[in-house]
């Protein structure tokens, strides 16, 4: 694994100020991160750093149909982070099972690594937060998760099927991994059915499994 923090100077003022200039610099690798999931007219796949923006204007926009509970921003804290490990551990496509074998490993050490370079204690907050999300018990983790769900779905349906069709996702997989919307999200998720229900109808989506 390369490192581009050691082109900063070593003498910049202060050890705090240092050690979080680097931290901004190397999460700025998660723009190189491709995912699976293309940009709005199809023409390239986002990048995890893309990916992590709208989710945040996701967790904005949507925030009034958030359940009781939910912290609209620290929900927008936790999908600006959640990513952030794939700087080291890189993307695991979610339909992508051999992929995300060692997953939870990976990104461990990869949260220990990336968040360790910021000052212990706003390195000790940014990692609390990662694992709330990950862990995705409290309201505002569950409705942070459902942004993560809710976003790949707008865009695929955008695409025409994009990576769906790419890779040939079927309707049941999708329901699977849209699962947490119904809990973290429920009055978004009527919405996004109709909006699956829609996605077979214009074959984004092969037929439904009849087995």
């Amino acid at each position: 694994m390369s490192s581009g923090i050691g082109i900063l100077p070593s003498t910049l003022p202060g050890d705090r100020l240092e050690r979080q200039m680097r931290f901004l610099l190397e999460v700025d690798r998660l723009k190189g991160i491709l995912r699976q999931t293309r940009v709005l007219g199809g023409e390239r796949r986002e990048n995890s750093a893309e990916h992590s923006w709208h989710l945040a204007l996701c967790a904005l926009a949507l925030a009034e149909h958030a359940p009781a509970g939910t912290d609209p921003v620290r929900a927008v804290l936790m999908t600006l982070l959640h990513d952030v490990v794939e700087i080291d551990a890189g993307d695991a496509f979610a339909y992508d099972a051999a992929a995300n074998v060692g997953k939870e490993e990976r990104e461990q050490a990869a949260a220990a690594r990336v968040f360790g370079l910021l000052p212990p204690e706003q390195a000790a907050e940014l990692t609390g937060l990662w694992e709330e999300f990950e862990e995705g018990e409290t309201p505002t983790a569950r409705f942070a998760v459902a942004m993560d769900r809710v976003q790949p779905v707008l865009l695929n349906f955008a695409s025409e099927g994009g990576s769906w069709k790419q890779h040939a996702v079927t309707y049941e997989q999708v329901m699977i991994r849209m699962a947490p919307i119904e809990r973290g999200a429920p009055a978004v998720w009527p919405w996004l059915l109709r909006l699956l229900d829609e996605a077979l109808v214009r074959g984004y989506l092969p037929p439904k499994s009849t087995a």
